[in-house]
């Protein structure tokens, strides 16, 4: 059946998020891509970054795996911050195995590997998670298979504890940490008393922490009552246990949260 609803303009698109000021609090150096597309759709950004991400303080288990990366069948990334840590110590020492398997957790961490020339990555299509990754197909079946785990310190263990069950050798090999950055949140105590900072985006429940462990307590309360746009079910309940006044919980990665942001402000115009 032919659609007959008026499209709304591409112009009109572009002003969806005019006069909005938004705070990305992803990691630096992975800010941009969300950042843009808040800009193209007529927003204005803050970055005030929530993580930090250094580098482990031992590479030497990293390093003595990438020699015997062809002993592996699968190799998963957690992160986009797993997949460009990793990549670039791998690509330095030695060529990619023709048998190995990439697997990303999300469309982040598959355009991180992409970037480093590996053409074929399997990922899910929609929730980025360890859930949705042992969902998959090529996970389910991995009795006798040997498989690698690139991840940040401290990551979860439900992906390579249900692997294991299911039969595979799994191992883990940490190739980054995270931090909480020291920042000062005065610029946006600033917006939030001129009434110019209208939402947060949040990431990542370590995110979230950090971020509310940065704040005083003025701060915590404004905070608090900022409408929270988070890309993760998790990520929506640790806010709400936080006492968060307003979370919306968008579709998954970059494009699901500008997708919800347009639709929100989109509704309070209406």
């Amino acid at each position: 059946m032919m659609d007959t609803r008026p499209k709304a303009s591409s112009a009109a698109r572009k002003r969806a998020l005019s006069g909005c000021n938004i705070v990305v609090t992803r990691p630096e150096k992975q800010a941009k891509e969300l950042a843009d597309l808040i800009r193209a759709e007529g927003g204005c950004t803050i970055l005030f970054p929530a993580l930090e991400i250094l580098e482990t303080d031992d590479l030497r288990p990293l390093h003595q795996l990438i020699g015997r990366l062809e002993q592996f069948d699968l190799a998963i990334f957690i992160s986009a911050n797993a997949a460009n840590r990793a990549m670039s110590e791998i690509i330095a020492r030695r060529t990619l195995p023709d048998t190995l398997r990439f697997v990303a957790i999300g469309s982040g961490s598959r355009k991180a590997l992409q970037r480093f020339g590996v053409k074929e990555v399997i990922c899910p299509a929609s929730r980025f998670d360890s859930e949705a990754l042992l969902e998959l197909p090529q996970l389910r079946d991995v009795a006798g298979k040997r498989i690698v785990i690139f991840r940040g310190q401290d990551g979860r263990e439900l992906l390579g504890e249900t692997l294991a069950k299911r039969g595979a050798r799994v191992e883990y090999v940490e190739c980054y940490r995270r931090a909480k950055p020291d920042a000062d949140p005065a610029p946006l105590k600033r917006l939030w008393a001129d009434k110019k900072l209208h939402a947060i985006t949040v990431t990542s429940s370590e995110g979230l922490r950090n971020l509310f462990e940065m704040m005083d307590e003025t701060g915590r309360e404004l905070l608090k009552k900022t409408p929270l746009f988070v890309p993760h079910l998790r990520i929506a309940e640790a806010a709400r246990e936080m006492s968060f006044a307003k979370v919306i919980l968008t579709g998954a990665g970059d494009a699901g949260l500008v997708k919800g942001l347009i639709e929100w402000f989109g509704a309070e115009a209406g």
